[in-house]
């Protein structure tokens, strides 16, 4: 766990914010860290060293580019991760929906994204940060409410500073990721999604790599979905599916993930001769959003404030950006709230099209009409729709009200031809 103390300097916009710590070591943690930085700002970080060796949001989507750029590090970045053009969505051995980042050019956002070895991704994003000057100091964290809805640093955490002098922070900010701790603290309600899923994932060699290389294939199973994410020398391979359901498969992480890759016929004849390769990681408490985001001396950012769900990989980047909103709102703390609470509900609403089986419909409704009536109107429309759920599914328009208000409209005529519910992934 990090602290992060960043001391007024001229780059800092809020003349009565004075210091601010910043708890937790992930990415949007040391992204924020580094953005403050990169403003003058004097930074301490105070981290315990601990990172599991899987972490979930390896995929990432291509509006985390410009973040990366901002930081100086996509170079860097690439130089660990694989490639990635697009995304595959497997319904059935028959029934295949290809989308490709090509669809964004014209665009302000890549072409492309990248998949990640998150460890390293992460240790990426921390060293920059001690490249731009930020202090490190080995502690876990401490955290104590105070006046109610006031947050401070436990005494023995502050007295690890001490260039601090004994003062507390101006401004706390929590970046524990699902640790949620100033939540707890404060014993914050949250608000919770519908799906009450499980998630596990391993490494694994032996699985045929999918074409074009480095997309990453989203497939249906027979209650939930998994995934399938190249990185440089391995396959990342997960399943996500209700508790109750995974409970019939064993007792145990690796008896739930094998049995469940051996009981669909994609996965099992993909992974004939597979071999895994780490360990089993176990994710819950999927859709789980504060219902508050900042307080008197405290903020949010980002798994701390809301994760939504794996689907479609939203996760890093909104990582990424609540910091980057937060380096940009520090002098108002109820603007970047209502964003982030923006950009959570719009990729929640999205999701949901692709779990009810709605966007599945509406591409095959107009690729039956594309068939139909083939001609300049149907490829139009084709390039138009696409380009308009890639730009939604990419970050750069998620939260656009005409996207959604599209998205709505294609979505009655389209569930009269196609019945959504067959397609839905339950």
């Amino acid at each position: 766990m990090l602290i992060y103390m960043a001391r007024k300097t001229s780059g800092m916009e809020n003349k009565s914010t004075k210091t601010i710590g910043i708890i937790g070591s992930g990415p949007s943690g040391s992204t924020l860290a580094s953005l403050l930085a990169k403003k003058g700002a004097d930074v301490t970080i105070f981290d315990d060293g601990k990172r599991p060796e899987l972490i979930v949001g390896e995929s990432l989507i291509p509006a985390i580019i410009p973040v990366l750029r901002k930081l100086d590090l996509e170079d860097r970045v690439a130089a660990i991760c694989q490639y990635k053009p697009g995304v595959s969505f497997t319904l059935s051995a028959e029934d295949q929906i290809h989308f490709s980042f090509t669809s964004l050019e014209g665009t302000s956002m890549p072409t492309y994204a990248y998949n990640s070895p998150r460890p390293a991704l992460d240790r990426l994003l921390e060293k920059r940060s001690e490249e731009l000057g930020v202090k490190r100091v080995t502690v876990r964290a401490k955290i104590e409410r105070v006046n109610g809805d006031s947050l401070k640093l436990a005494d023995e955490t502050l007295a690890q500073a001490p260039w601090l002098n004994g003062k507390q922070p101006d401004l706390l900010v929590d970046a524990t990721g699902r640790n949620r701790l100033f939540a707890r603290t404060l014993e914050i309600p949250s608000e919770t999604g519908p799906r009450k899923d499980v998630a596990y994932f391993a490494h694994y060699e032996g699985f045929p790599a999918p074409t074009p290389a480095g997309q990453v294939i989203i497939g249906r199973l027979e209650n939930g979905w998994c995934w399938r994410i190249p990185l440089r020398d391995c396959l990342s391979v997960g399943v996500v599916l209700n508790k109750d359901d995974a409970a019939k498969f064993g007792s145990t992480p690796e008896e739930r993930l094998e049995g469940i890759i051996d009981h669909d016929p994609l996965l099992s004849k993909a992974g004939m001769n597979r071999r895994r390769v780490t360990e089993i990681a176990t994710y819950t408490n999927y859709q789980l959003v504060s219902s508050r985001g900042h307080g008197p001396n405290w903020a949010l950012s980002g798994d701390a404030f809301g994760f939504v769900d794996p689907m479609l990989s939203p996760g890093m980047w909104l990582a990424l950006r609540s910091a980057e909103l937060l380096s940009e709102n520090m002098d108002n703390l109820p603007a970047y709230s209502r964003e982030m609470q923006k950009l959570i509900k719009a990729w929640m609403v999205l999701i949901e099209y692709f779990y009810d089986g709605r966007i599945f419909a509406m591409y095959k409704t107009g690729t039956y009409f594309e068939k139909k009536f083939p001609g300049k109107v149907s490829n139009y429309m084709h390039k138009f729709f696409n380009g308009k759920v890639s730009c939604m599914a990419a970050g750069a328009t998620t939260a656009s009200f005409s996207g959604h208000c599209l998205l709505q409209f294609f979505a009655g005529p389209a569930c009269w031809k196609t019945n959504p519910a067959p397609l839905a992934i339950r």
